[in-house]
């Protein structure tokens, strides 16, 4: 993804979930570890936090950097989203909004500094398929296991 991209913006209700329980998938490292990225070793919604690890996608290296930049606990939080490998920069915002019935999240991605425009991973399209999985299929999914048992 480049400068000239729009943001990626998706939005996506869980119903039956409380922002309580979608901000604890969000933020509590068991939980990410279950739908997010099992290799993710730890993570804090602390302004300031930072964790890295690597994952390997068709013999490339992508190792993942986060450093918190914001939260509004139970609502919002913002982190650096980019590669050592790469050039480029970019961060993530989660915005919760609960109603009586279910959550809302908005997931912005925007990127500050352009990624290799070569490697297929930092296409917009894959950008917009990744976060699509990870949303609406790999959160609903545990979200919905998640509600059932409790």
């Amino acid at each position: 993804m480049n400068l000239i991209d729009q943001p990626i913006i998706i939005t996506h209700s869980y119903p039956s979930c409380t922002s309580e329980q979608l901000w604890h998938a969000l933020t509590n490292i068991s939980e990410m570890k279950q739908w997010y990225f099992e290799a993710i070793p730890d993570f804090k919604p602390e302004v300031g936090f930072y964790t890295s690890f690597l994952l390997t996608n068709e013999g490339r290296d992508f190792t993942h950097q986060f450093k918190v930049l914001e939260v509004l606990e139970g609502q919002m939080i913002r982190y650096t989203f980019n590669f050592a490998e790469y050039d480029g920069d970019g961060y993530v915002q989660f915005d919760l909004k609960p109603s009586a019935d279910e959550c809302t999240l908005t997931l912005t991605s925007v990127i500050t500094k352009p990624y290799p425009s070569d490697i297929p991973e930092f296409k917009r399209e894959s950008g917009v398929a990744g976060w699509n999985y990870f949303l609406k299929d790999r959160l609903t999914d545990y979200l919905q296991q998640k509600i059932e048992k409790s």
